[in-house]
């Protein structure tokens, strides 16, 4: 069923499992970056899968992306992740940083610059990314609208400690995160600021 048909109030657990966390599986490509989207626990969750992905030799360079600086931080989520990736052994000349973004579809669209002068974008065949696992349908579809059509995606989602195919509807700050992910990502598709898509749900 297309997205832009769903209810995010109507839906059962199971629908919502399957929205959020349905096909999102890593089909091991190689990539020619590794885009990781900030949050607050970006270091925490995100950093090692990504460090992980290079030394795997996976990807030659990864993108960190991210301007809000949360409270308790000195800075920007892009550069408290540069900082933390140089120290556990990634080479500077490997990392680039956009430090603008406040959300998602601004991670994409102010990445778009670092990307093409870092690789020029009609080189680019693929990005491997990086993000939560119930947040990966919404970047992902909101790559596939914003970024060049050619580019193509390895997704490569990371669980936290509630917020799972097998737990988010176990505690309360689970059910909250599924469901207000739910509701975001149909609101922007009927808004039209993502691209629709048919969705086994």
């Amino acid at each position: 069923m297309y997205l832009s048909k769903l209810d995010a109030r109507t839906l059962t657990d199971r629908q919502l499992t399957n929205l959020l966390f349905g096909g999102l599986e890593d089909d091991g490509e190689q990539g020619d970056c590794i885009f990781v989207a900030g949050s607050n626990k970006a270091v925490q969750y995100r950093l090692p899968k990504a460090v992980q992905l290079y030394n795997e030799d996976r990807a030659s360079k990864i993108l960190f992306s991210g301007g809000v600086t949360w409270p308790g931080n000195d800075f920007p989520e892009a550069i408290m992740l540069k900082n933390e990736a140089l120290a556990l052994g990634v080479p500077e000349e490997d990392i680039l940083v956009e430090d603008q973004s406040l959300h998602t579809k601004e991670n994409v669209l102010a990445s778009l610059l670092t990307l093409d002068r870092a690789f020029y974008l009609h080189k680019i065949n693929r990005l491997l990314i990086v993000t939560s696992t119930y947040h990966m349908r919404r970047m992902h579809l909101t790559l596939k609208t914003y970024m060049p059509p050619w580019i193509r995606y390895t997704l490569c989602p990371v669980k936290d400690n509630n917020t799972n195919e097998d737990n988010w509807f176990l505690s309360d700050i689970g059910r909250k995160r599924v469901e207000t992910e739910a509701q975001k990502l149909i609101y922007y598709i009927k808004l039209g600021v993502l691209i629709d898509e048919d969705v086994e749900v």
